[in-house]
């Protein structure tokens, strides 16, 4: 028997779970942060380091309390965050700033900069992120920030990822260099690769803007696996959780990429991580390329194989926000959804409601709802968004595929799956094949698992998988449900390229137009 901590860092909240070898999940408890957003520019989304910690201390010992484990039995941490989720730090790895949230998309025109930049002067390493850099991602999100704090440049030292700025500061580390950096977090969004060098090269972040003049000096340094250790908890940070010093704590990952491995992800899966946005992770035993899939990295899922990374910018946001237009909630909305059939809303819902991460990785798009007649209800408009993400999903899929990547299995992980079984049956019909669904919550587990990696407990990820995983429930496809979703799926795909590509000039450029509008009169107003 032995006992870790598995630590989960969501947009909203971190939950925290104790974990036995033996008996699996003693106990779990969560603490919210607040998410500061803007109305006047709806791109804007950022969070504090200092809230962060706070709610993992408050989080930590409530599990502690409740699953009665004493801490001195606790033999090691690891912890998953939000990504690309970026902070830059100063002297003793001091906040700047807020962290630049995963959802942040200011830097639309710093990605399309570095996009630009990269294909003129032919950069290999944007062809591993789809031939598009992202406004999501850390290189964009850095650029921006240096370019609107000129005051606090002469202060800024490195920029870290939520991930490994967390094991940092539990680890006590100060030196922005002695700080080991995710495979995982770098790989992905960082352009991070080694058999290309590592990051890009100086002389080509200097042509996308002077600004980044030794930047890659200030923000290179060493680079590991989840397989290997950020360091150790320090005793200060020890008394805050009320666990034992000098336990182990492995370098962290993003919350999707362990979330897949705590739902049992192995090689030729995919699993959909389903909560605010969706991740799509994939592990592949080769290295293959497809355009328009952001993150092909070595090591970053699973330590000895490639991760494959893809997804949709918002799922539950549109739920959500789908309710609060209704002046309901997402439970009460959910009501009844069983009785609906395929296509009967003569709705098509396109979920771009916070742009497109993939296969088109563009921010410059909005939702869009076809079909809308005086008797539609917010609850069709629900069902319809269940199945826009869906036919979203299945367009992903099939990319891949086009591209060689073989999909064995189909896995709905993350929050929303466990308690919509609607959902997984359109998911089932939609994709036409089976999808899995754990029988139990995973969020954390991944964490969970590598903290026994780094306790000596299991050898290898998939051993601690065969312990602890839950089994699965399994959503066949309805034949006639499926009949119907291929034919709406041909005009999914007519809509997604018509109005999403550059090449369809007649409507890409209408919804990047309505977002120009809106921004200059708020600029108006606010003048």
């Amino acid at each position: 028997m032995a006992v870790v901590a598995g630590v989960d860092f969501g947009t909203l909240s971190v939950r925290v779970s104790i974990v036995d070898s033996e008996r699996g999940l003693l106990g779990s408890a969560n603490a919210e942060y607040p998410l500061h957003r803007k109305r006047e520019d709806p791109e804007y989304a950022t969070q504090s380091h200092e809230d962060h910690m706070r709610a993992l201390v408050a989080a930590t010992r409530e599990v502690a309390r409740k699953s009665g484990v004493p801490a001195d039995q606790i033999l090691a941490l690891a912890l998953d965050t939000t990504g690309s989720s970026v902070i830059p730090v100063g002297k003793n790895l001091q906040p700047l700033d807020d962290y630049y949230l995963w959802c942040d998309h200011r830097a639309k025109a710093e990605a399309a900069e570095i996009t630009a930049a990269a294909h003129r002067e032919k950069l290999a390493a944007i062809d591993w992120c789809g031939g598009v850099y992202s406004s999501e991602w850390g290189f964009s999100k850095l650029l921006h920030w240096l370019r609107h704090n000129p005051a606090k440049r002469a202060e800024f030292v490195s920029a870290f990822e939520h991930c490994d700025m967390v094991a940092a500061t539990l680890c006590s580390i100060t030196d922005a260099k002695k700080v080991k950096r995710s495979v995982c977090a770098m790989g992905h969004k960082w352009m991070w690769n080694a058999s290309l060098g590592g990051l890009p090269p100086e002389n080509f972040l200097v042509k996308v803007d002077p600004l980044f003049a030794g930047v890659r000096e200030k923000i290179d340094g060493e680079f590991g696996t989840s397989n290997q250790l950020a360091g150790r908890l320090s005793p200060h940070w020890a008394q805050q959780l009320g666990l034992k010093p000098g336990i182990p704590i492995p370098v962290g990952a993003f919350d999707a990429h362990w979330d897949a491995i705590g739902a049992g992800c192995r090689s030729e899966d995919i699993v959909n991580v389903v909560g605010t946005s969706t991740c799509i992770i994939g592990i592949t035993p080769s290295v293959r390329l497809v355009p328009g899939v952001c993150g092909v990295v070595q090591g970053s899922v699973h330590p000895q194989r490639t991760g494959i990374e893809a997804g949709l910018s918002a799922v539950g946001d549109i739920f959500q926000s789908i309710a609060t237009r209704a002046g309901t909630d997402v439970a009460t909305l959910s009501r009844g959804l069983e009785n609906y059939r395929a296509g009967q809303t003569g709705l098509l819902r396109i979920t771009w409601d916070n742009g497109d991460r993939t296969v088109l990785v563009n921010p410059n798009l909005r939702g869009i709802t076809f079909g809308w007649n005086l008797q539609t209800t917010a609850r069709d408009e629900f069902f319809a968004a269940i199945e826009g993400t869906a036919l979203h999903t299945r367009v992903i899929l099939d990319r891949m595929e086009e591209h060689g990547v073989i999909v064995r299995r189909v896995i709905n992980a993350g929050g929303i799956p466990q308690k919509n079984n609607v959902l997984n049956q359109v998911y089932a019909n939609v994709l036409g094949r089976p999808v899995l669904v754990p029988a139990g919550n995973v969020v954390s587990l991944g964490s969970a698992i590598f903290a026994f990696l780094a306790a000596g407990v299991f050898k290898t990820v998939e051993e601690a998988q065969d312990r602890i995983c839950p089994q699965y429930r399994v959503f066949q496809p309805q034949v006639s449900a499926k009949a119907v979703y291929d034919k709406l799926y041909a005009l999914y795909g007519k809509v997604y390229f018509a109005f999403g590509q550059p090449q369809s000039a007649e409507f890409f450029s209408l919804l990047p137009g309505l977002i120009q509008l809106s921004e200059s009169a708020h600029a108006d107003a606010a003048h």
